[in-house]
């Protein structure tokens, strides 16, 4: 089922890219993978199970590798927000928390334990299959616009030499609104995958439509500004990944995910217990804490669009553990592709002038994927 999914600005979006890293051109997404239709190649999975040694295609860069670039500071670290969502001052720490960090971690947020709990169940389960019957969903074409389906054979990262893999392999599908999602693309094993994913998907759009008010009134503008702008409660594509990150014979030495911004307007994202997400700050990668019962919030570059660069979209990695399997369910949350999208008219003004231009939602995915001057 093609997808229709982009946008286009004028200048790469402002973040603090870490020393050595800052390119003209912006990462790939890392959500995207490659087509599998090539010879075979072992996946992460299987590579895990049989080496000792990282192999010399997923060893990264010196100036990249988490020991080498991650805060050791301790007690000194600052903490990613946590908002209590029934607390009735949490819109105004929600959009404290865009402008500062990009990210934040929500509870109370009305998602019942036994819904994630059921999602992360049916997700493991779907790894647990052997490799044949993954690979029977291994239908993504980026190329052609078509990125639903499981993944091994990941697209390589940019780096020095931009021959770098990460460690990481991820099943990838449309969960709504329904015009738009292939049910083809959804594993048929194990059983109660798709009650578990359409049940998890309900209130996702739920919070995401009362993150879009609490980040509209904090622009000072109307509630359902942002929320229109961008298609309005029928008019948004929601995008389950799942990303599966065995244990890692060298994590010092490896990434799960590069380097990136995600590309979505924000993204809500379901951890396991194993730590592996880092964010960028004040010249750092520092470690998002595992709050249990906490869904984590990006802000993607189409909000920092929307907001005329008052919100951030957050600059963020995944780090691998050597003993254990870390997992992570995001959910993307994008306009659909010939939605424009643009600074909102009331954020610019003569003191404040446009930082983005207005252009299609599918001319900046085309861009940004293909790392393409913006």
């Amino acid at each position: 089922m093609p997808l229709t999914m982009s946008v286009y600005i004028s200048q790469p979006l402002q973040c603090s890219w870490p020393p050595n890293q800052r390119e003209s051109k912006r990462p790939s997404p890392s959500c995207i993978p490659r087509s599998m239709g090539e010879a075979h190649q072992p996946s992460v999975q299987e590579l895990a199970a049989s080496l000792g040694a990282l192999p010399p295609e997923f060893v990264r860069p010196e100036h990249e590798r988490p020991a080498a670039t991650a805060f050791r500071g301790g007690a000194a670290a600052p903490d990613e927000p946590v908002i209590d969502m029934s607390d009735p001052g949490c819109g105004a720490r929600i959009a404290d928390a865009a402008r500062e960090w990009g990210l934040f971690q929500i509870v109370n947020h009305g998602v019942p334990s036994s819904v994630v709990a059921e999602l992360q169940r049916v997700g493991r389960a779907f790894f647990d299959l052997p490799r044949e019957e993954k690979a029977r969903h291994a239908a993504m074409d980026p190329a052609s616009g078509k990125i639903e389906g499981y993944g091994t054979t990941l697209r390589r990262e940019d780096d020095l030499d931009g021959k770098k893999k990460v460690w990481n392999e991820f099943l990838f599908h449309v969960v709504a609104p329904p015009e738009k999602v292939d049910h083809g693309a959804w594993p048929r094993s194990p059983a109660g995958y798709r009650e578990a994913n359409e049940a998890y998907c309900r209130h996702v759009q739920r919070l995401a439509r009362e993150l879009f008010g609490h980040l509209s009134l904090g622009l000072g503008l109307a509630e359902g500004a942002m929320k229109e702008a961008f298609g309005g409660r029928g008019g948004m594509v929601f995008l389950q990944k799942i990303n599966f990150y065995p244990p890692c014979p060298q994590p010092e030495l490896a990434l799960g995910v590069a380097p990136h911004t995600d590309m979505s307007t924000l993204t809500l994202l379901v951890p396991n217990e194993v730590q592996g997400l880092q964010v960028f700050k004040h010249g750092h990668w520092y470690d998002a804490k595992y709050v249990p019962d906490a869904l984590i919030v990006h802000i993607g570059d189409q909000i920092e669009i929307f907001s005329n660069g008052t919100y951030k979209a957050v600059l963020h990695r995944t780090t691998v553990n050597k003993e254990k399997t870390r997992m992570s369910w995001p959910v993307f949350v994008e306009p659909s592709g010939d939605l424009v999208v643009g600074p909102h008219p009331q954020l610019v003004t003569e003191e404040n002038p446009a930082r983005y231009k207005a252009k299609r939602y599918k001319e900046y995915q085309h861009c940004k994927i293909n790392k393409l001057p913006m």
